[in-house]
Protein backbone atom coordinates (compact mmCIF):
# COMPACT_ATOMS: atom_id res chain seq x y z
CA UNK A 1 0.00 0.00 0.00
CA UNK A 2 2.88 2.19 0.59
CA UNK A 3 4.38 1.91 -3.26
CA UNK A 4 0.91 2.92 -4.45
CA UNK A 5 0.40 6.07 -2.48
CA UNK A 6 3.90 7.03 -3.66
CA UNK A 7 3.54 6.19 -7.22
CA UNK A 8 -0.09 8.75 -6.65
CA UNK A 9 1.79 11.15 -5.09
CA UNK A 10 4.71 11.26 -8.00
CA UNK A 11 1.74 11.52 -10.78
CA UNK A 12 -0.48 13.94 -8.89
CA UNK A 13 3.04 16.10 -8.50
CA UNK A 14 3.61 15.66 -12.20
CA UNK A 15 0.05 16.54 -13.02
CA UNK A 16 -0.32 19.75 -11.10
CA UNK A 17 3.39 20.75 -12.51
CA UNK A 18 1.73 20.21 -16.15
CA UNK A 19 -1.54 21.48 -15.18
CA UNK A 20 -0.06 24.79 -13.97
CA UNK A 21 2.58 25.12 -16.02
CA UNK A 22 2.07 24.39 -19.64
CA UNK A 23 -1.87 23.97 -19.84
CA UNK A 24 -2.70 27.00 -18.14
CA UNK A 25 -2.01 28.70 -21.82
CA UNK A 26 -4.79 25.98 -23.38
CA UNK A 27 -8.05 26.73 -22.74
CA UNK A 28 -10.91 28.25 -24.56
CA UNK A 29 -12.08 31.54 -22.41
CA UNK A 30 -12.00 31.27 -18.93
CA UNK A 31 -12.23 27.59 -19.15
CA UNK A 32 -8.80 25.43 -19.26
CA UNK A 33 -8.00 21.61 -18.97
CA UNK A 34 -8.08 20.51 -15.67
CA UNK A 35 -5.89 17.21 -14.77
CA UNK A 36 -6.01 16.88 -11.54
CA UNK A 37 -10.12 16.82 -11.43
CA UNK A 38 -10.26 14.41 -14.28
CA UNK A 39 -7.47 12.31 -12.49
CA UNK A 40 -9.27 11.94 -9.02
CA UNK A 41 -12.47 11.26 -10.66
CA UNK A 42 -10.78 8.59 -13.42
CA UNK A 43 -9.33 7.02 -10.28
CA UNK A 44 -12.11 7.20 -8.14
CA UNK A 45 -14.21 5.18 -11.21
CA UNK A 46 -12.06 3.14 -12.49
CA UNK A 47 -10.09 1.64 -9.10
CA UNK A 48 -13.22 1.55 -6.72
CA UNK A 49 -11.04 1.85 -3.72
CA UNK A 50 -12.50 4.41 -1.37
CA UNK A 51 -8.93 4.68 0.61
CA UNK A 52 -7.32 5.42 -2.63
CA UNK A 53 -9.54 7.48 -3.98
CA UNK A 54 -9.77 10.14 -0.77
CA UNK A 55 -5.83 9.80 -0.86
CA UNK A 56 -5.56 10.67 -4.59
CA UNK A 57 -7.97 13.74 -4.11
CA UNK A 58 -6.03 14.87 -0.94
CA UNK A 59 -2.45 14.70 -2.85
CA UNK A 60 -4.10 16.69 -6.05
CA UNK A 61 -5.75 19.23 -4.06
CA UNK A 62 -2.24 19.42 -2.15
CA UNK A 63 -0.22 19.95 -4.75
CA UNK A 64 -3.03 22.12 -7.20
CA UNK A 65 -2.80 24.59 -3.51
CA UNK A 66 1.31 24.29 -3.48
CA UNK A 67 1.32 25.69 -7.05
CA UNK A 68 -1.85 28.30 -6.81
CA UNK A 69 -2.40 31.75 -5.48
CA UNK A 70 -5.80 30.96 -3.32
CA UNK A 71 -5.17 30.44 0.01
CA UNK A 72 -4.48 26.06 0.99
CA UNK A 73 -6.78 24.24 1.42
CA UNK A 74 -9.44 25.38 -0.91
CA UNK A 75 -8.52 22.59 -3.71
CA UNK A 76 -8.13 19.79 -1.34
CA UNK A 77 -11.62 20.44 -0.23
CA UNK A 78 -13.23 20.84 -3.12
CA UNK A 79 -11.75 17.23 -4.59
CA UNK A 80 -11.89 15.74 -1.69
CA UNK A 81 -16.25 16.31 -2.04
CA UNK A 82 -15.53 15.43 -5.50
CA UNK A 83 -14.32 12.08 -4.40
CA UNK A 84 -17.22 11.81 -1.66
CA UNK A 85 -19.83 12.35 -4.61
CA UNK A 86 -18.31 9.97 -6.91
CA UNK A 87 -17.91 7.16 -4.85
CA UNK A 88 -21.13 8.00 -2.88
CA UNK A 89 -22.74 7.77 -6.74
CA UNK A 90 -20.91 5.04 -7.72
CA UNK A 91 -22.05 2.90 -4.10
CA UNK A 92 -25.63 3.48 -4.79
CA UNK A 93 -26.36 3.66 -8.47
CA UNK A 94 -24.17 1.76 -10.27
CA UNK A 95 -23.91 -2.13 -9.59
CA UNK A 96 -20.81 -3.86 -10.49
CA UNK A 97 -20.67 -7.04 -12.57
CA UNK A 98 -18.36 -8.69 -9.64
CA UNK A 99 -20.58 -8.39 -6.50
Amino acid sequence: MVWKTAILGIIFYFLALLQVSFFSYFGVGAFGLNLLLIGVILINVFIQDAYLGFLSALAGGFFWDIFSSQFFGFHVLILMAIAVFVNLILKKYVRSPLN
